[in-house]
């Protein structure tokens, strides 16, 4: 059952401020009837900028308790552009009435594209072709042959995943699976012999207990010397610290990086500054036609809390 209609305009609080283009289409489509703020960070905790608001709007920022509950005397729905919501507490939000929903589906296609675009530049030393265009080198330096390697899909049954898989196998690749069930069930020591195996890593998880620092100091360890990490899924799925001294040690050969433990990233990390680590800003999602099937579902939703009516797509 919806809630009662909307008697005045409705406050909607964009939790973050990021991913801007996705915002300007949301702006431009909605009904005069509701107000767009977005949280700034210089005037305050995002606690005491949702105070009025009737939605939410995570993208990446963090919807603890304590936000859900500043808001909650007016708070109806919290709709997140994406599929993942580690990021928001569902319980406190199903224990005050407050409807949480996502847009599962929308962006496998682009993120699966994208990976694969991860790999190849990684395989490819994007960094250093850069270097030998500006340097007026030719051919070098020399990259890796993905035809004939072995890749392992984390997550290998998802809609992501499984595009990922398919995608691999069509350039000659050698691939196999890994689910976040067989690592929960199996720990760490036993995906760490499943890695030892592989030629390339790409992960497509959601984060949760059984996958966060997944790749850690102990599976990369037991990797193959050169070893090609890509990850478009979540940045705390990585150890940082041990991917970064993998990367040293030569026991991973490139990574391609689209989330971080902490966006936007540092660009002068060691990690994101790394000469065979290839840096994207968190741009898996990020085309005209995903971000367009987004904003019409945030706006679809936004007018849904104004009428009263039930939404679809409900997590909490």
């Amino acid at each position: 059952m919806g809630h009662q209609p909307l008697a005045t305009n409705c406050d909607v609080v964009w939790c973050l401020d990021a991913w801007a283009d996705l915002r300007a289409r949301v702006a431009t489509r909605l009904p005069p009837w509701a107000r767009l703020r977005v949280y700034d960070p210089a005037q305050g905790s995002l606690e005491a900028q949702v105070a009025g608001a009737h939605v939410l709007i995570p993208t990446t920022g963090r919807v603890d308790a304590s936000v859900i509950r500043a808001a909650a005397p007016t708070l109806r729905l919290i709709v997140q552009p994406a599929s993942g919501v580690e990021n928001i507490d569902l319980q406190t939000a199903s224990d005050l009435n407050i409807r949480v929903i996502a847009c599962p589906g929308v962006n496998a296609a682009a993120c699966a594209e994208a990976s694969i675009m991860g790999l190849l530049l990684a395989a490819r030393r994007w960094k250093g072709l850069a270097a030998s265009v500006e340097a007026g080198l030719i051919g070098t330096p020399p990259g890796t042959t993905l035809a004939g390697k072995r890749l392992g899909v984390v997550g290998l049954g998802g809609a992501i995943g499984s595009r990922v898989g398919r995608a691999a196998a069509g350039m000659g690749m050698d691939v196999v699976g890994w689910g976040a069930a067989a690592s929960a069930a199996g720990g760490r020591p036993g995906f760490a012999a499943w890695l030892s195996s592989l030629d390339a890593l790409s992960l497509h998880c959601p984060l949760t207990p059984a996958t966060e620092a997944l790749v850690d100091a102990a599976a990369l360890g037991a990797a193959k010397p050169g070893l090609i990490l890509v990850n478009f899924s979540r940045g705390r799925v990585v150890d940082e610290a041990a991917l970064l001294g993998a990367l040293e040690s030569g026991r991973v050969g490139a990574a391609a990086l689209d989330v971080f433990c902490v966006e936007p990233v540092d660009p002068a990390s060691p990690l994101a500054a790394h000469p065979r680590v290839v840096v994207t800003p968190h741009c898996g999602v990020a085309t005209e036609e995903v971000y367009d099937e987004y904003a019409r579902r945030l706006v679809d939703a936004i007018e849904g809390v104004q009428e009263g009516r039930e939404l679809g797509g409900r997590v909490a």
